[in-house]
């Protein structure tokens, strides 16, 4: 926290261009859709039903887990939930801290670090974003629950900005973190996808097929490049999961769902989609809805892509957390 607040005294001493970087403050009351927090279960039965489909990762209606005090098993009823998590800005303008206000940062000068170009002559435009990873544990900020274990504790803090990943921007050198990607770039594996995007878009992703992000396209590679951008919508959706797989791979992303994740997180080198919700957060706020990771945003996307304050975006994420609730 201590040099989160050092990160902000430097961007509101430092020069803002505010012609070019827009955004605002997430406002956690009005701005989150508190709905998403459901399904709550208890002891696997169902106790809040929700408004987007999930996965059942539990089946059993007591659990236990490793104790360090005799008998060295402690017991309980498992608990699942959604939790917002995390925040993501996705901006055409490096160091734009969209979800922070609309500070820029820093301004290097650098060209063609960000982009969307004019369209071709068959209609096809591609773009090129960064992402910037907030820690965001709002539940406990607020205090919603006290001194409940299946709580993440934490603070605000910037976690990742991709502007200083040199893989981020060279598909070619992301090659090391997604060496795979090559047996996924052809047309039959990428018509596959079209399964997951009505999955996705009516129930819940196919974790089985981790190469494909839905409706928006393939989770390879692991960079900012969008080679098919249809809308800033789709494309800054694609970039997120995009890098929430890349997160993954590098080990700073976790499991916590399934039997696995009841007695804590749990290493998830290839991301388990059935994971995450999304919601905008900007320029137009889904404070009535999210959705599943790689639904579709036909239904939703109208007017929230507009010029000059609504081109980069900023998105809550939504993760399911499966917990042994016990005593100790």
């Amino acid at each position: 926290m201590r040099w989160f607040l050092l990160l902000l005294t430097v961007v509101f001493i430092g020069k803002a261009d505010a012609s070019v970087c827009q955004g605002r403050f997430l406002n956690p009351i009005s701005d989150v859709c508190w709905r998403c927090i459901f399904p709550l279960k208890i002891a696997s039965v169902t106790i809040v039903s929700g408004d987007v489909a999930e996965v059942d990762s539990n089946v059993s209606p007591i659990c236990s887990c490793p104790s360090p005090i005799p008998p060295y098993t402690s017991y309980g009823i498992p608990i699942s939930f959604w939790e917002p998590s995390r925040l993501v800005d996705v901006t055409r303008t490096p160091y734009c801290l969209v979800n922070m206000g609309g500070v820029h940062m820093l301004n290097t000068g650098v060209v063609d670090r960000g982009h969307v170009s004019d369209p071709e002559s068959d209609g096809s435009a591609n773009s090129f974003y960064n992402v910037h990873w907030y820690v965001y544990p709002l539940l406990f900020i607020l205090e919603v629950l006290t001194d409940f274990v299946c709580l993440e504790a934490g603070s605000i803090d910037v976690a990742y900005m991709t502007e200083i990943d040199p893989f981020w921007n060279d598909d070619e050198l992301s090659g090391v973190l997604n060496p795979e990607a090559i047996l996924f770039g052809n047309p039959i594996a990428q018509a596959v996808c079209a399964a997951d995007c009505l999955a996705s878009s009516f129930n819940y992703p196919l974790d089985i097929l981790f190469w494909c992000n839905g409706c928006q396209g393939s989770i390879y590679p692991f960079t900012g490049t969008v080679n098919d951008h249809t809308g800033g919508v789709q494309a800054s959706l694609l970039v997120a999961g995009r890098f929430m797989a890349k997160m993954h791979r590098e080990g700073l992303l976790k499991g916590y769902i399934g039997v696995q994740g009841l007695c804590g997180k749990f290493p998830m080198p290839i991301i388990r989609k059935s994971q995450y919700r999304t919601q905008m957060t900007y320029p137009i706020s889904q404070s009535t809805s999210c959705q599943a990771f790689g639904a579709t945003s036909v239904l939703w996307q109208s007017g929230r892509e507009y010029p000059y304050g609504g081109e980069d975006f900023g998105y809550l994420i939504w993760r399911k957390r499966d917990c042994c609730l016990r005593a100790y």
